[in-house]
């Protein structure tokens, strides 16, 4: 896996003009390649009257997918470029579509590819990009009479706790850093006088 990746922070659009064309871009994350497929269809429907909705987007930490089109623009000047923007700031997990409403005058490949890229990369500019890091899953077992301070203790030191269960003990889900597992292992073992059980499950992105 990754150690960490960038998305857009929010949906959003942000229109640009380039000779009386309007270049109106809609970014979106999308955690699968079927959310980005449903986001284009909902842009195609409510701008059915434009000239063309060219679409790119990247899904994967490590962009194993990547798909682009130019809906009927020259091959290869507007879902291309768009992608190759998407890629140029390492965004991920992430749908763009370009909708174009001609204005009478003709841009040429080159101006074709400097629209739909620059309109993407405007885009990402305006409404901003997060970054996600790769994270350690535990399992933090402890009695009820140390649960709250040691809950407490892991908030206030800036541990991201997922999740609490309480049973016959209770059960905190914590997200650390790979570097960090082993200081974290100890200095558990340590406040609860080696009454804690820490184990460790799998893996899973967050804000960084």
């Amino acid at each position: 896996m990754q150690d960490e990746y960038r998305t857009v922070a929010r949906a959003g659009v942000h229109e640009t003009e380039v000779n009386r064309s309007r270049f109106r871009c809609a970014l979106a994350p999308a955690a699968t390649e079927q959310e980005a497929q449903a986001f284009i269809a909902t842009v195609r429907k409510e701008h059915a009257d434009a000239t063309h909705n060219c679409w790119a987007y990247v899904i994967g930490a490590d962009a194993s997918v990547q798909k682009a089109s130019d809906d009927g623009e020259p091959g290869g000047t507007a879902g291309v470029p768009m992608l190759q923007m998407l890629l140029r700031r390492d965004m991920r997990y992430v749908v763009a579509v370009v909708t174009r409403y001609y204005g009478g005058v003709k841009l040429g490949a080159g101006g074709l590819i400097r629209a739909y890229g620059g309109a993407v990369g405007e885009a990402l500019d305006t409404l901003g990009t997060r970054t996600r890091r790769r994270f350690r899953l535990a399992t933090v077992t402890v009695d009820h009479q140390r649960a709250g301070k040691l809950e407490n203790d892991l908030r206030t030191t800036g541990r991201e706790v997922r999740d609490v269960r309480y049973g016959e003990a209770v059960t905190i889900e914590i997200a650390l850093p790979d570097a960090d597992v082993d200081a974290v292992r100890a200095w558990l073992a340590d406040v609860t006088s080696g009454t804690v059980r820490f184990e460790l499950g799998g893996e899973a992105y967050g804000d960084a």
